[in-house]
Parts: structure tokens; C-alpha cells; sequence
């Protein structure tokens, strides 16, 4: 990240910019850096000027206690007043619900677009299994037990153990180890898991929710949720994709919602 920028509370906040046209902010999900965006952002760059940052606690950027889900939208409206007066935005997974909360509180926000905001309203069990995480993910941060807090989070997304395991001997652990505080910033910004239907129907800019054909259906549906909530609502099926989404194929799709 080649540039800095300072949050109403004085976190340093890592960015870069790439490309020409309308300006981007891509925000990324738990256990991540700009770094897992900066190739979809490579993807947009050709029609619009993405912007791809550390969210605070990862990467290069820096963190300030104690957090609040307050301290991320300002960081957004940091990173807005840095590149520019106005900013699409874009978040996957738990990212996609800070940019909804984010366009709601007022920001200076054209367009919206999300990919599967895990709202666990369509899960069988989902709220019940939200609040267990929660309060096993504090119990192992405030315990300092990183690891365990990783393997909470990778159990959650429905890791099977044997994986879970083999993650643990590889040569990326550590590095996931480094970010696991910031999955409390991450279920914060879910709150209690479920879809924030008022946050919703206060958005007054478009929005475009979007999942894969191949994910599971509960994050179809919580996409679908989103669409049908939000005034302006759209949603799109790309078929085919998981979670972990492509950006040779997603990137099209927001190139043409965000550029026109």
C-alpha cells in the first residue's frame, strides 16, 4: 500500500489507487487485507479508479481501541475525502454489510454494490449458531488463543476439521493468526447476524446484490434479502460461482453497475 490517509480518530489507514473513471472503494471480508480485493480491483481499473485499502487491524494499517463499528464508516468517509468528494462502494462477505451500514449513516456514496453478506436469518439454526460464535470468539481473543480463534471462524464458514488442520501446519497460518482480532471488528459489523432491515430501508443510493449460482442457498437468499429490502434494490445470480469469487467474472458485472 503506497498511500496513508488518517481516520477521524487518528488510525493511519493504508490505501492504493488504481485506474481511471468512477472512483471504487473495495472493502474485503473477515480474515483479509486489500490485498485479497486488489485483483478485482485490477479487474475495475479499466473502466473505473478502484480503491483498495487495509481495513484497521490488518495489513498496513494501524488500529486505535476500543472499537466501535462507528470507527470503520469513518474510515470510510476518511478514504472518501482522500481520493475524492464521492465513492462507489463495494464489500464482500461481512465487508458487504459495513458498506450497507456505511451508505445508510449518510456518507457520501453514489452506488452500493455487495457480494453474499453472510445474514444468517436463512440458515436453519443461524441465529442460535451466530450468537454461540460470538461469545466463543471473545472468550478465545480475550484469552489471546489467535488460533483458536481461527478455527472458530473457519468452522463457522463450514470448514471441515481435517482442513481446518492442515491450514494449521501451513505457511499461511501465521498470517491468519495476525489479523484473528479483527474478526471481533468483523461480528460486530454483522451485529447479531440477522438482516438490519431498518439499516436497509434508510439507503437511498442503487445497490446491487450479487451471488454465486454455487454457493449455498441460504447466501442466495440473504443476497435476494438485501435486494428486495433496500429501496433501490437489484439482484444478479452469477452462475457457477462459490463464495470465493472470481474477478475475471464479478468484475464485468461491477464495472457495468459502477461505470454504466
Amino acid at each position: 500500500m503506497d498511500k496513508k490517509t488518517t481516520s477521524r480518530d487518528g488510525t493511519r489507514l493504508a490505501y492504493e489507487v488504481t485506474g481511471q473513471g468512477p472512483t471504487v472503494i473495495l472493502v474485503s471480508g473477515a480474515m483479509s487485507t486489500g490485498g485479497t480485493v486488489a485483483p478485482l480491483a485490477q479487474r475495475l481499473a479499466e473502466r473505473c479508479t478502484a480503491v483498495v485499502y487495509d481495513r484497521r487491524g490488518r495489513g498496513a494499517s494501524g488500529d486505535t481501541p476500543p472499537y466501535e463499528v462507528a470507527r470503520e464508516v469513518e474510515d470510510l468517509a476518511a478514504l472518501i475525502d482522500a481520493v475524492g468528494a464521492q465513492a462507489a462502494l463495494f464489500g464482500v462477505s461481512s465487508g458487504g454489510a459495513l458498506v450497507l451500514r456505511a451508505a445508510a449513516s449518510g456518507l457520501p456514496v453514489a452506488r452500493v454494490a455487495v457480494y453474499e453478506v453472510p445474514f444468517a436469518d436463512f440458515l436453519e439454526g443461524g441465529a442460535e449458531r451466530e450468537a454461540a460464535y460470538k461469545e466463543q470468539l471473545t472468550e478465545a481473543l480475550g484469552e489471546g488463543r489467535r488460533g483458536d480463534a481461527v478455527e472458530l471462524f473457519l468452522r463457522l464458514t463450514g470448514l471441515g476439521e481435517e482442513m481446518i488442520q492442515r491450514a494449521r501446519q501451513s505457511p499461511m497460518w501465521s498470517g491468519m493468526e495476525a489479523v484473528a482480532p479483527s474478526l471481533a471488528y468483523d461480528d460486530a459489523v454483522m451485529g447479531d447476524g440477522l438482516l438490519p432491515r431498518e439499516v436497509l430501508a434508510g439507503i437511498s443510493v442503487p445497490v446491487l446484490s450479487v451471488a454465486g449460482g454455487a454457493s449455498p442457498d441460504f447466501l442466495r437468499q440473504a443476497s435476494r434479502a438485501v435486494a428486495e429490502t433496500v429501496p433501490g434494490g437489484t439482484y444478479r445470480v452469477l452462475e457457477g460461482q462459490t463464495h470465493v469469487v472470481e474477478p475475471d467474472v464479478l468484475g464485468p458485472v461491477l464495472t457495468e453497475f459502477f461505470a454504466g
